[in-house]
């Protein structure tokens, strides 16, 4: 149980989605003189919404216009924790800075994953070599940004949610994209095989080159070894890289925590309470790992931070059960200049310039027994598919036709009995069949 009452120091380590929706709903339910905030961020820029750093590859956004509000209280910006001293609640810092705490909150995100491929590393073991790129923070973006030009040829590693918002973000700055995944589909852990189908329809009529159940083997360099100038597959074919993309996934940042000997699984362990193994600090975000789960997602970590504020300040009584939280991106049109040329290809016949819709919620395969309905328009580019198990709504897959996805995610998350005398067929209606 958290103590309420009398002036605190609460620590954010982390300007990121979860720690600024903590220190805004802390503001906002705390009185003035209960808490003095200090939030941590390594990053010098002002926090942002790093579900749209894509849209800035893609020059659809400036990065002021997906900063975060501002906030409340003392925010520290460029500065990184470098060690938390539990027996003096302590936070040091590598300016030199120390910050005392009564409540320590962890919410220090993911950092991407790096392949082991050969060629990866510098000579000198300092960052990735020259021409090569991770896609998760807003220096990574810009970075892209700056080094992309019409006609480059790029590499896209890994077809996740992240590899195929940068493959789209580059194909937009008029790029010669390929986009090479290991699995046997595009976004495995959200789509079904059909959704997968059509999003990469979708993707080569934009002019992207998808290559699935390929496995990366190392990068070449160049004959100087001052760049990477090729990506070698398992089976020895290489594809030209001027760029290399990296978006291979994101692991929890749980150095902080597992040196200042809290409980680490996969990543820093908490309970309903969203606390540690001490009790005097707690996770939020990429970072925490609840009823042996990581979520990874936006929406798990804005409910996390909101469970903890109430906990901090209001209703100590309140608990966090887990997210049932929806997926769901926008890949928009290419504009003129970024369209391919020549006729489309394959099963899709929607035009380039034609944006599309992705959502996804729950369990998107069915297990035997469960009942599955799905719509498939292949001419418009839409595909609707919902998995029911016994009276209950599991899972769902739309694309390009979102018109039911608000009715099908509340009653998925509010997870209620489906009405007995409601065909599955209206499921996909717009009205949900409510």
């Amino acid at each position: 149980m958290v103590a309420v009452g009398g002036a605190r120091e609460i620590v954010v380590i982390g300007g990121g989605t979860a720690g600024v929706r903590l220190a805004q709903r802390l503001a906002a339910t705390a009185p003035a003189d209960a808490v003095n905030l200090t939030l941590l961020g390594e990053e010098p820029h002002a926090p942002y919404n790093r579900v749209l750093l894509a849209e800035v590859l893609a020059g659809r956004y400036a990065p002021e216009v997906i900063a975060l509000p501002p906030v409340p209280g003392g925010e520290r910006r460029g500065v990184r924790a470098v060690r938390i001293d539990r027996a003096d609640r302590l936070v040091r810092c590598d300016d030199g800075g120390v910050v005392p705490y009564d409540r320590l909150i962890l919410a220090t995100g993911s950092n991407p994953v790096l392949p082991p491929l050969r060629g990866l590393r510098r000579p000198d073991h300092d960052g990735l070599p020259v021409g090569v790129h991770a896609f998760r923070t807003m220096d990574d973006c810009l970075a892209l940004s700056a080094a992309v030009r019409p006609a480059t040829r790029a590499v896209v590693i890994g077809g996740g949610l992240l590899g195929v918002s940068a493959a789209r973000a580059l194909a937009e700055r008029g790029a010669q994209v390929v986009l090479a995944q290991q699995g046997e589909y595009l976004m495995e852990r959200q789509l079904d095989r059909a959704g997968s189908r059509l999003l990469r329809a979708q993707l080569e009529a934009w002019g992207v080159e998808v290559h699935t159940e390929c496995r990366v083997r190392g990068l070449v360099r160049t004959a100087d070894d001052t760049r990477v100038a090729a990506v070698e597959l398992a089976d020895g074919f290489r594809l030209d890289a001027e760029l290399t993309v990296l978006a291979c996934g994101v692991r929890p940042r749980t150095g902080l925590a597992r040196a200042a000997g809290l409980d680490v699984r996969r990543g820093v362990v908490v309970d309903d309470e969203l606390c540690t193994s001490d009790p005097s600090i707690h996770a939020i975000g990429d970072c925490a790992e609840h009823d042996e789960r990581l979520y990874g997602l936006a929406g798990a970590a804005l409910e996390q931070a909101d469970v903890l504020a109430r906990l901090l300040t209001a209703d100590p009584s309140a608990r966090y059960t887990g997210t049932r939280s929806l997926t769901r991106l926008t890949l928009g049109a290419l504009s003129p200049e970024a369209r391919p040329e020549g006729p489309l290809e394959g099963p899709l016949e929607a035009p380039p310039e034609v944006p599309l819709d992705v959502a996804a919620f729950g369990e998107t395969t069915p297990l035997p027994g469960d009942d599955t309905v799905q719509l498939t328009d292949a001419t418009r580019g839409t595909y609707r598919k919902v998995v029911v198990r016994g009276d209950r709504l599991v899972g769902g897959v739309l694309l390009g036709d979102l018109a039911t996805v608000a009715t099908l995610a509340r009653t998925w998350e509010d997870d209620v009995p489906l009405p007995p005398t409601t065909p599955l067929l209206h499921l996909l209606t717009p009205d949900g069949g409510s």
